[in-house]
C-alpha cells in the first residue's frame, strides 16, 4: 500500500494482493495465540471466527489510518441518486436470492401431490442454533461481513485484478470466489450480487455504498431466517405470487448487470 495517498478510496486501491494475503495470516497466526491464553476462543468456533475478523479489521483500519474523504463518502450515500440505486440493487438482489427458495418449493409441491409418502425438502434445511451461536452468527453476518467482505473482494481483490486483466475479467473472478464462500443454493444469487457491487463501485469510487447494499442485505436474510416469512410465502397461494415477483425481478437485475457493464466498458476503455 502506499502510505503517501490520503485521499480514503485511492488508499484503498493502493493496498496489494500479498499484503492482504501476509495480514489474514498472521490474524489466523494472532488468534491461535489469543486462543491459548483464553481457553474459551478455542473452544468456541463462533468465537474464534469473531476474533479472526477483528484482527483482518484492525489491518484496514491501520491501512487506511490517516486518510481523508470519509465524511464525503458518508455523505455521498445519502444523496437522493446513491440512494435510489442502493434501494434498487437491495430489492432486486433479494428477490433473485429467493429464485432458487422458489425452484425447490416449487418442485416440492409437484412431487408431493403425486407421492403421499414424499418427505418435505424444505424441512431438511431447519437448523437450531442457541442463543449465543445466533448472536455470534448475527453479529458476523450483519457488522464483520458486509465491511469485510467488501474491502477484501471490490476495494483489494477487483481493483488489483482490474488492473493487471481489466475490468469484465476483474468483476467475474473477484465475483466468482466470492461467491464460492457461500452454500451451494446462494452461489449464483452471490456471484450476481458480487457483480452489482462491483458496478456500485465503479460508478460511485465510493466502498460505502457497497457496504451499505451488503449491510442491508444481510439484515433482511438475517431476519428471514429467524421468522416463518420462507413457510409462508412457499406455501399456495403465495408461492404464484412469489413466482411472479421473482420472474420479473431476475430479469430486471440481468438487465440491469448488462446495461451497466456495457456502459462501465465505454466509460473505462
Amino acid at each position: 500500500m502506499d502510505k503517501k495517498v490520503k485521499n480514503f478510496n485511492t488508499r484503498l486501491r493502493t493496498i496489494q494482493i500479498w499484503e492482504l494475503a501476509l495480514a489474514a495470516i498472521l490474524s489466523f497466526i494472532a488468534t491461535e495465540v489469543l486462543a491459548v491464553i483464553f481457553p474459551a476462543i478455542d473452544m468456541n468456533d463462533d468465537l474464534f471466527m469473531i476474533a479472526l475478523l477483528v484482527f483482518i479489521l484492525l489491518f484496514f483500519i491501520w491501512c487506511l489510518k490517516d486518510t481523508e474523504g470519509l465524511s464525503k463518502d458518508i455523505g455521498e450515500v445519502k444523496l437522493k441518486e446513491n440512494r435510489n440505486e442502493i434501494l434498487y440493487v437491495f430489492i432486486l438482489n433479494i428477490i433473485f436470492a429467493y429464485l432458487f427458495l422458489f425452484s425447490v418449493a416449487t418442485l416440492d409441491m409437484i412431487f408431493g401431490m403425486d407421492d403421499p409418502t414424499w418427505v418435505s425438502i424444505m424441512d431438511i434445511d431447519s437448523v437450531n442454533l442457541t442463543p449465543g451461536a445466533l448472536i455470534f452468527s448475527t453479529i458476523a453476518s450483519i457488522i464483520f461481513a458486509p465491511i469485510l467482505e467488501e474491502l477484501i473482494f471490490r476495494g483489494v481483490l477487483f481493483n488489483r485484478l482490474k488492473i493487471r486483466i481489466g475490468i469484465i475479467p476483474a468483476m467475474i473472478i473477484s465475483s466468482f470466489l466470492f461467491s464460492i464462500g457461500h452454500d451451494f443454493g446462494g452461489i449464483v444469487s452471490a456471484f450476481l450480487f458480487g457483480l452489482c457491487m462491483c458496478i456500485l463501485y465503479l460508478k460511485t469510487d465510493n466502498i460505502l455504498i457497497p457496504i451499505t447494499v451488503h449491510f442491508m442485505n444481510n439484515i433482511a436474510a438475517a431476519l428471514i431466517d429467524i421468522t416463518p416469512f420462507d413457510s409462508i410465502v412457499t406455501t399456495f397461494p403465495w408461492i404464484i405470487l412469489l413466482g411472479i415477483i421473482v420472474l420479473a425481478g431476475t430479469v430486471l437485475l440481468i438487465k440491469y448487470i448488462i446495461s451497466e457493464t456495457k456502459t462501465l466498458k465505454q466509460k473505462f476503455s
